[in-house]
């Protein structure tokens, strides 16, 4: 249990014990002033003025004796309604230095989640797409959610869901088995492009420029499909070799961002399943027929119509969805299903989540929507290859820090300057796609992400370097005690540290990875006016300049631990 929790547990027992069941308090009543100088702690009194029949200042007034002043608690007053609560730093700065050293890189972890099994798909790219900075939203956040749920204790089981199956495929193969398309095909050699993947993408847009002009291609298409799902013919074939490429360049982008998955599904995999599952319900009468289409009317639910197989007997979405979610019921011993996938597709995880519990299942399923990713000059769309690919955005980005870089180190090697460079620009591209909420639009702005002096990774892994850089010069063994932080700057860091393990709670229940974000930048500005106004190294107090470096090995470690929240990586010089 960390300090702080400790603290606020400590509090609301010795006041519910003075109420004697009058009135309850808990830990989250405990909320910080906005002055320090009015405390470190404030219990508003505005919901136990009910129970107790007395106005919210008779109630704080009669609660200061009921706290014993001693230990972590150096004084109790009353602000009006409000009980105020300052700590000891002394003891509160021993106490925070010992836990964060003792637990290093766990620190602001819990077990609250108590190994519950929590699932969460993301990173649901489409084969013969390009992977571009839409994509890197999911995965960015999607990773960031997964280390959180596992910091607040769950068994966290990250899975990835390919659509390697639809339309957008048959579309792909059509474009390219055309006669004047093909010629294109051959006459480029796929080998040279930053990945096969990239080839199709182009194929996708092609075709759909191709299909506005052709009468015929939508017939055309759905036959492709057709062939597709037979698993046989040259279709297939093609299908699978092209599938591959696709596959490839998902790994490799993976690997590149530390992403891992303990399993992942394809929806080719689940459509003869889903096909047997849609006969069945048709059979019970769960799904009907519309105009030739199979669907699931839920209009009685203000859900609209979910439609199963189009008219040509074709498979929409759900048909592997519904077999896949019941996979994961049955293969993992599941407390929630989660699902990272944008806004556009609110409306059908609704609809699935309700088929799903109609169908019996009580296991919450929660679909976490997240808003676009847009250029300062407009939005993408993969159709007309309007789009800023992944592997185009990381040269850019690894060139910038590269050039940053060298300038700064002209003593450096190719290979120091190249790994600092791609952590850099991976830790720009991350922080860029959860440092806002999810509910917002992002707009990608290169030059703005790659600053050292914002809202950026860069500002956040240049402060951990710099600190860093001034620990190996004091080259001094850990303080064995910190008892010399007088400055206010000093004492405002160990409350901000105390808040770090609240922050990673709020930021894993609320599946908000920005909250860390936020928390880090925060922490990081405050350090950085420390630096700039209390000496460090040149302190001669030999007991003073240990607390001080004490206190910059805390705040680098949790840093560092935040940032790892976020799947971004600390550079140890820049």
């Amino acid at each position: 249990m960390s300090l702080l929790i400790k603290i606020k547990n400590g509090l609301a027992s010795e006041i519910n014990a003075g109420l004697k069941k009058q009135g309850t308090v808990s830990a989250a009543d405990f909320v910080f002033p906005p002055n320090t100088e009015m405390g470190d702690l404030s219990l508003p009194c505005f919901g136990l003025s009910k129970n107790l029949k007395q106005s919210p200042n008779e109630v704080a007034s009669s609660l200061v004796s009921k706290i014993k002043v001693g230990g972590f608690i150096q004084g109790v007053r009353t602000a009006g309604p409000y009980l105020n609560i300052t700590l000891n730093k002394e003891e509160v700065t021993k106490e925070i230095f010992k836990e964060i050293s003792k637990e290093k890189g766990a620190f602001g972890t819990n077990k609250s989640g108590k190994k519950q099994g929590v699932m969460i798909e993301y990173s649901n790219a489409n084969t013969h797409k390009e992977y571009h900075i839409g994509h890197l939203r999911n995965i960015a956040y999607g990773d960031a959610v997964n280390r959180l749920i596992a910091a607040n204790g769950f068994e966290a089981i990250p899975v990835s869901y390919i659509n390697d199956f639809g339309i957008h495929v048959a579309k792909t193969l059509w474009w390219l088995v055309n006669p004047e398309n093909h010629e294109n095909l051959k006459n480029t050699d796929v080998e040279q492009l930053a990945s096969k993947g990239g080839y199709l993408a182009k194929a996708y847009a092609g075709s759909t420029t191709a299909m506005a002009d052709n009468p015929d291609a939508k017939d055309d298409v759905s036959r492709v499909m057709q062939q597709i799902e037979s698993r046989k013919g040259d279709m297939y074939e093609l299908w699978l070799e092209t599938r591959q490429w696709s596959i490839d360049q998902f790994a490799k982008i993976y690997e590149e961002l530390g992403v891992g998955f303990k399993d992942t599904f394809y929806e080719n995999e689940f459509i003869a399943a889903g096909m047997k599952k849609v006969s069945e319900l048709y059979e019970k009468h769960f799904l009907t027929r519309s105009e030739g289409a199979i669907i699931a009317d839920l209009d009685k639910f203000g859900l609209n119509v979910l439609m199963f197989l189009r008219s040509d007997g074709t498979a929409l979405y759900p048909v592997a969805d519904l077999p896949l979610a019941m996979a994961k019921f049955e293969k993992y011993k599941l407390k929630k299903s989660i699902y990272v996938v944008d806004i556009r597709q609110g409306l059908y995880f609704k609809q699935l989540f309700k088929v799903l519990e109609l169908m019996g299942y009580k296991q919450e399923m929660i679909h976490l929507g997240y808003d676009f990713v847009k250029l300062p000059e407009g939005m993408m769309a993969s159709r007309t290859g309007n789009v800023v690919t992944y592997d185009d955005l990381k040269q850019k980005m690894v060139e910038n820090a590269r050039k940053s870089t060298e300038e700064k180190h002209s003593d450096w090697t190719a290979e120091q300057i190249e790994t600092v460079a791609k952590k850099i620009a991976l830790g720009a591209m991350k922080f860029e796609m959860i440092k806002v909420g999810r509910d917002k639009t992002i707009t990608f702005e290169l030059e703005k992400a790659m600053r050292f002096d914002g809202y950026t990774a860069a500002y956040l892994q240049y402060t951990y370097a710099r600190v860093q850089s001034i620990l190996r010069k004091a080259a001094t063994a850990k303080a064995k005690k910190a008892l010399s932080l007088g400055h206010r700057k000093e004492q405002e860091l160990v409350t901000k540290l105390m808040k770090y393990t609240e922050i990673v709670i709020l930021a894993g229940e609320q599946y908000e990875p920005s909250e860390i974000a936020k928390y880090l930048f925060e922490l990081a500005q405050q350090l950085n006016d420390y630096y700039h106004e209390v000496p460090v190294l040149k302190e001669e107090d030999e007991s003073i300049r240990e607390s001080r470096l004490s206190l910059l090995r805390s705040v680098n470690q949790v840093l560092a631990n935040g940032l790892g929240l976020l799947g971004i990586e600390t550079i140890e010089e820049m």
